[in-house]
């Protein structure tokens, strides 16, 4: 039902589309970036050579409905971070789940990584709960706090390892 497919520069104008507010871009990529987010921005995470970044293709209606990316930290850790369905249209339909699973499908194929995280805002049940489908638990001592235009918003870090996933 989804593909994940490189993220490349012809793909930026829809992703910065999404990220209309300073709260929203917050929300989806922390405070990595700065509002509003550009190109420039875009370009230097490509850079990256411990990042994967992918655009989610929503295959029936042929259309990039989101992002998502893994930073490998090391050589036994991947982060899955700004994951995004940024057409509004598509989310709440179970996408997210399917966009984690092949997201640990690809942290989990490299022979030495032992465990995926992944940070989300406390406030963002939907997301928690379709982490937690994903096999994704909760880490109470790596939770941080941070201000986000006069709110305190509070980032809980959940984590899954291989032997978890492959049980799943």
């Amino acid at each position: 039902m989804i593909l994940l497919k490189p993220f490349v520069k012809e793909h930026f104008d829809q992703l910065i589309s999404w990220a209309a507010s300073e709260e929203l871009l917050m929300q989806f990529a922390g405070p990595a970036f700065r509002f509003p987010l550009t190109a420039a921005q875009l370009e230097q995470t490509l850079a990256d050579t411990d990042r994967l970044c992918y655009s989610v293709l929503y295959v029936p209606a042929n259309t990039i409905i989101g992002h998502a990316e893994i930073h490998f930290r090391d050589n036994k850790t991947a982060h899955l971070c700004r994951i995004l369905i940024g057409d509004e249209a598509y989310r709440g339909k179970g996408l997210g789940k399917a966009i984690v699973q092949q997201l640990l499908s690809i942290c989990f194929e490299r022979e030495n990584m032992e465990q995926a995280s992944l940070n989300v805002y406390s406030w963002n049940l939907a997301a928690i709960s379709c982490y937690q489908k994903a096999g994704f638990i909760q880490q109470p001592a790596n939770t941080r706090t941070q201000q986000v235009n006069n709110q305190t918003w509070t980032t809980l870090n959940m984590r899954i390892n291989r032997v978890n996933w492959r049980n799943l």
